[in-house]
């Protein structure tokens, strides 16, 4: 079993609505870790959204050669 990773954290104010604040505290939920796991998520979706539109032109290009010409060492496939 390897040791996970730390990673250091940093102690920040946020503000949250009461009442689900209120309901996450009553259902358990650890607050810090719910925050840090969607920013987490929030921060993956935009750096890849952000990643397709820098490269949307090369994509669309190398999509068109693959129409035409097919993929590239194609004739070296064996499945």
């Amino acid at each position: 079993m390897s040791t996970p990773i730390s990673i250091p954290k940093k102690a920040t104010n946020i503000t949250l609505s009461a009442d689900v604040l209120n309901e996450a505290k009553a259902l358990g939920i650890n607050i810090s870790q719910a925050c840090n796991q969607f920013l987490r998520e929030l921060v993956t979706r935009e750096q890849e959204r952000r990643w397709q539109a820098d490269n949307a032109e090369f994509i669309a290009a190398y999509n068109v050669g693959v129409e035409s010409d097919g993929l590239p060492l194609d004739a070296w496939r064996t499945f």
